[in-house]
């Protein structure tokens, strides 16, 4: 592997691995307790939620998706098939289409003022977001694993 091969890697495992842990947060901790926000603040916080977490996770979600394709287009190192580079690829887009079809329209119906349904929804599919981002820190480490088995 070259320099910028292991570069890719190392990137492609940090952003996934980041991101794995902020929906953690996200789902364990920080939308349980949107319930607890009140009606009268709900509208307010709901906006400066969404302009806040846009920061924290639009850089690693875009870094995620980029190496993610990249990882496809490039040879990959021996022990490591090109089927499990287009697996991760795959369950990228799969959160993507998860954050805009599922999530991102919850999040638009609570922006109006907390609505208990769309909150429910909201918790409910993060579960998917949740696991995908679980499954894809363990797959990019393991094929950061393989592709590193050759290296050492």
């Amino acid at each position: 592997m070259t320099g910028m091969d292991r570069l890719l890697w190392l990137v492609h495992a940090a952003s996934t691995l980041f991101m794995a842990g902020v929906i953690a947060v996200i789902q364990i901790v920080h939308y349980p307790l949107f319930a607890r926000v009140g009606t009268a603040g709900f509208p307010a916080y709901a906006a400066e939620h969404g302009w806040r977490i846009t920061w924290v996770v639009a850089g690693p979600m875009l870094v995620e998706l980029a190496t993610a394709v990249w990882l496809v287009f490039r040879p990959l190192p021996p022990g490591v098939p090109a089927w499990m580079a287009w697996a991760g690829l795959a369950a990228v887009i799969a959160l993507w289409l998860s954050t805009f079809l599922l999530q991102v329209p919850q999040h638009e119906v609570l922006r109006v003022g907390f609505d208990p349904e769309a909150h429910r929804r909201l918790v409910f599919t993060n579960w998917l977001r949740t696991a995908l981002w679980f499954l894809r820190g363990v797959w990019v480490l393991y094929l950061l694993a393989r592709a590193m088995e050759r290296e050492c």
